[in-house]
């Protein structure tokens, strides 16, 4: 996250957080900092009863209004469908968002409330819990809410004036990828990027010939990490749609699995997903023989993601990142 010449500390934007709060109809008795990544993200109890709600600034730049507006209202038809999401709150001057000024900042972010749900991140689950069984079974689970959003998106029409960016080949894997050159990370030798611009070659001509059929590239959420799963100890939700694009259905199974490829039970979890999947949405063969291409294109958009945010350079998380897409590249 840039936010000009420094990086702001979530307790900064605790000014900005009471006046966005008077937008909504919510009469905030508390407001916490719960997360600041790309956004920042408070935790909102309401006077009444107690009711909890989450509040996000929105990062600069990223998204306009338009864009979040169609965001919401995807996610309100997935609500609609069965789909585990949050709900909105509307803008008491209408809308879901508003734009307010960052006191102490010359910045600008939207602001947008969504009801809180119960629970912790499925990082957080995937992190204590060491029973195989159980942490199958959460896949499981969470490739049925992943067959279930995309046979929404498949079939839904987005109305006039619906617009969210596309992630198709060129976005992906172009001269110029929306998350950055990957290949260009100043942590890369030569002999090191010349590998991965060449499997980028043999990619783009894979998912090129896998085409964007509409059974097979719709809306999606692209960013199943694991901090954006919420696990009640029983149930899964879907949070921060943020990201969600028209993109291939692949690339979203990817993007949950390419933050498991360390762990040692990787196979038992991709396996219990996919079957998850499969009893509500076929992948054929084709498909599943595509899914470690998909696997291998997320994990280079993350390092294009490293590569723009040159704060996190050197993070174990990067280098695990680097290393396995490396490996995986001289496999090929």
């Amino acid at each position: 996250m840039n936010t000009g010449d420094r990086v702001l500390p979530a307790s900064e934007f605790m000014e900005a957080a009471w006046i966005a709060v008077q937008h909504f109809p919510v009469d905030a008795i508390d407001i916490e900092p719960i997360m600041q990544s790309e956004n920042v993200t408070f935790r909102v109890t309401d006077r009444a009863g107690g009711a909890r709600y989450v509040l996000r600034l929105h990062r600069p730049g990223y998204n306009s209004n338009e864009e979040l507006e169609s965001e919401r209202l995807w996610v309100d038809a997935l609500k609609e469908t069965g789909v585990p999401v949050p709900a909105s709150l509307e803008a008491c001057q209408g809308g879901h968002f508003t734009l307010i000024d960052i006191p102490g900042v010359n910045e600008q972010r939207f602001a947008g409330m969504t009801v809180w749900l119960e629970g912790e991140p499925l990082g957080n689950f995937l992190e204590s819990c060491t029973e195989v069984s159980e942490r199958q079974r959460m896949f499981r689970r969470f490739g049925e809410i992943a067959a279930a959003l995309h046979n929404q998106s498949a079939r839904w029409q987005a109305p006039p004036g619906f617009v969210r960016r596309r992630l198709g080949v060129e976005n992906l894997l172009g001269e110029a990828p929306f998350w950055g050159p990957f290949w260009e990370h100043p942590e890369l030798n030569g002999s090191e990027r010349a590998l991965l611009l060449r499997v980028r070659h043999s990619l783009r001509e894979s998912l090129e010939t896998y085409g964007e059929k509409a059974d097979r590239f719709s809306l999606i959420h692209a960013d199943f990490t694991p901090d954006n799963i919420i696990y009640d100890g029983n149930q899964l939700a879907v949070i921060d749609f943020d990201d969600c694009a028209y993109g291939w259905h692949l690339y979203d199974i990817a993007s949950l699995l390419t933050e498991c490829t360390l762990c040692p039970d990787f196979r038992e979890l991709q396996e219990a997903l996919i079957d998850g999947y499969c009893l509500h949405r076929d992948l054929t063969l084709q498909d599943v023989s595509l899914l470690s291409d998909f696997l291998l294109v997320r994990a280079m958009a993350v390092i294009g993601w490293f590569y723009q945010r040159p704060e996190h350079a050197g993070s174990d998380e990067f280098n695990d990142i680097k290393n396995w897409v490396l490996d995986q590249c001289a496999a090929r």
